[in-house]
């Protein structure tokens, strides 16, 4: 009988002992569900020390690849359907298939927040059924973390609005209970107004800089982890471009280091290679639509200096005829504008299998039922966009 109470008084401790954490994961989850309207259980790892980032990954037996999404969830969902990503109900139905999302999602439109929650739902299923989406930074990532708000709209900064209010509630659950650590305040050292910019704005910025900054809540948890370069077999994959200073630099080294810069370990400036016309995320000089404004022996140069690496994959420069290739394909531009706050493009995605190639899929209605090529007459014909000498070279394209 004795043992028995015993017993029972150290399980009663243990789950005692465990009840702060419990309840902090609990606060944690009613925040994002109020937020997002999903429902995402804390994981544990989120306290432990982080794993080095992973920039190189073996060819997978089907790779897709994904643009700019700037702010639209429901583009952002067409483009995933699409490639038969995401069933009705927008779970996982990719199976073991590799996704790469280039970057950009905020600016430009008002579900940036919607969308990053997306993301990590999917991240999750995927891995569940050995699948993986891997996301990248794009220059307005880089932009937003250091405060550059330029591209935000209005409902942009409503839906950080929101996010501040369901925050403080849950650090205000947090900070009543005994036996958690009062979290830290968001907005600490943020002003109260900013010169220019109108009263009714101020409290939306605020929220946007504290969600977003070095080390805040929001881009700790959904940007840190972001590669900012990535290899996945022969493929390369970055937002704007590499030059061959970058990979002399170190691929991994960038990734480190600009992880190290959003969990707020290297100051308020991003690193240099982030930042100017010539950075990794800004960079356009294989991405003009007109083929001759590529710099194809740059391109060529750059490659040869990454072991395996036959294309780079990029967004960044909105491509109006769609997703394209110049420099015999050793240029692949995937930024087709879908965002409505861009120019309202219809979604298309990048489809790379082991032992098929390169194809498009997309949602123009001039492709269904069909298997085309970009360089075919009658696409010529129909959209009237290329330019025979001069436009971007044929990727096969699949409805």
């Amino acid at each position: 009988m004795e043992n028995s109470t015993k017993q029972h008084q150290n399980q009663s401790s243990s789950t005692c002992e465990n009840l702060p954490s419990l309840l902090s994961s609990f606060v944690d989850t009613f925040v994002d569900f109020s937020v997002s309207g999903l429902f995402l259980p804390q994981h544990e790892q989120q306290q432990t020390p982080q794993n080095p980032l992973q920039t190189h990954y073996p060819s997978p037996d089907r790779l897709v690849a994904i643009g700019d999404l700037h702010g639209d969830l429901e583009k952002s969902k067409q483009a995933f359907r699409l490639a038969g990503l995401i069933d009705g109900s927008d779970r996982w139905s990719g199976g073991s298939t590799t996704v790469v999302q280039i970057g950009d999602v905020f600016d430009r439109g008002g579900e940036e927040l919607k969308i990053l929650y997306f993301l990590e739902k999917l991240k999750r299923e995927a891995v569940k059924s050995g699948g993986q989406l891997i996301t990248l930074n794009g220059n307005h990532e880089i932009m937003n973390v250091e405060g550059d708000f330029r591209y935000v709209t209005e409902r942009g900064l409503e839906e950080f609005v929101v996010w501040a209010y369901w925050y403080g509630v849950g650090s205000k659950m947090k900070s009543s209970c005994h036996g958690l650590e009062k979290p830290k305040d968001p907005f600490h050292g943020i002003p109260l107004s900013f010169r220019g910019v109108p009263e009714k704005f101020c409290h939306s910025i605020r929220a946007r800089i504290a969600a977003l900054r070095p080390d805040g809540p929001i881009s700790r948890r959904f940007l840190a982890n972001n590669l900012t370069v990535l290899v996945v077999g022969d493929s390369v994959f970055v937002h704007g471009g590499l030059l061959e200073k970058h990979v002399d630099y170190g691929l991994e080294r960038i990734n480190e280091e600009v992880r190290e810069w959003i969990n707020g370990l290297m100051g308020r400036r991003a690193p240099d290679y982030c930042k100017g016309s010539n950075a990794v995320v800004w960079l356009r000089k294989f991405s003009d639509e007109l083929a001759k404004n590529c710099d194809c022996s740059l391109l060529e140069h750059v490659l040869a200096t990454i072991p395996g690496a036959k294309r780079m994959i990029m967004g960044h420069t909105i491509q109006e005829i769609g997703i394209n290739g110049a420099c015999d394909n050793r240029a692949i531009r995937i930024d087709v504008g879908m965002s409505e706050g861009c120019i309202n493009g219809l979604p298309e995605v990048l489809e790379i299998h082991r032992n098929s190639g390169l194809r498009v899929l997309t949602s123009n209605p001039m492709y269904q039922n069909k298997n085309k090529s970009y360089a075919d007459a009658e696409r010529k014909k129909g959209l009237g966009l290329l330019i025979p000498e001069h436009g971007p070279q044929p990727v096969e394209v699949k409805a």
